[in-house]
This record gives structure tokens, C-alpha cells and sequence, in this order.
């Protein structure tokens, strides 16, 4: 049997998975993370982008976008706290492709008083669930 971690995934308004996991894959604040059974702890940022969990005797992983956060590695447990999470599954392209145009815009025009922070983190969350969605494509193929 595979060693395993248990993972919980939580954003404000829901847990979006909770289960055991081989490893858990996702953009930190210096880079890519890979988290193994056993791994040291760990307290980091998470950037937007794709957790991928590898699930035991299971094939497919389960894919969460998020957007942003806060990482937690224990002996025996990883603690994702999103500041905003979707399932894989849940990702519309359109919306997303939408919301990148805008926070451009927004961007490119930066007349009045706009929160350019603000636009900045729409910008990269829209741009994150992309790259989500695109990994979810090359997954299923």
C-alpha cells in the first residue's frame, strides 16, 4: 500500500476536499511544491494556479484551482486555507477569459480612480483558472 497525507482543501465558504492523498502538487509563493507523505513542515503563501491531488488506487487526480492562500504542512496532514477555491470541474472558460479582458482593460486604461492592486489580483487569478483549465485538458488526453 501507497504511504499517504491526509489533505484538506478549504476555502471561506466551503471544504472542498478532505481525504487522503499520495502527493499534493501546487504553486507556492518561490515555486511549484510536490508534498509527500513525511514531507518537513512547512507554513507558506500559494499563488493562483492548479492543487493537484493524487488520490490512492485511483487513476484521474482531483484538481482545485485557487486563488491564492495560505499553505500548512503537518506531520500527517497539508492544510490548504484558499482565499477563493473551485473544483476542476466547476471551471468555466468563458468566465474566466471574460474576467481577464476586463482586468486588462482595466489595466490599460487606469483612468480614475482604479484599485490597481485589486485589478492586478483579478488579472491573476483569471489567468490562473486558464492554466487550470488547460492542465484539466492535458490530463484527460
Amino acid at each position: 500500500m501507497a504511504m499517504t497525507v491526509h489533505v484538506d482543501v478549504v476555502s471561506a465558504e466551503e471544504q472542498l476536499f478532505s481525504g487522503l492523498a499520495e502527493i499534493v502538487s501546487l504553486p507556492g509563493e518561490s515555486g511549484e511544491l510536490g508534498i509527500l507523505p513525511g514531507h518537513t513542515p512547512l507554513l507558506t503563501r500559494i499563488k493562483p494556479g492548479t492543487v493537484r491531488i493524487k488520490l490512492p488506487n485511483v487513476a484521474e487526480e482531483e484538481v482545485i484551482f485557487v486563488a491564492g492562500g495560505l499553505l500548512e504542512i503537518q506531520p500527517g496532514l497539508v492544510t490548504v486555507l484558499a482565499d477563493t477555491a473551485i473544483r476542476g470541474k466547476d471551471l468555466d472558460e468563458a468566465k474566466a477569459l471574460d474576467a481577464k479582458r476586463r482586468a486588462e482593460e482595466l489595466l490599460a486604461n487606469r483612468e480614475g480612480s482604479i484599485d490597481l492592486a485589486k485589478a492586478q489580483a483579478e488579472l491573476a487569478a483569471a489567468i490562473g483558472q486558464l492554466s487550470a483549465i488547460e492542465k484539466l485538458r492535458a490530463l484527460k488526453h
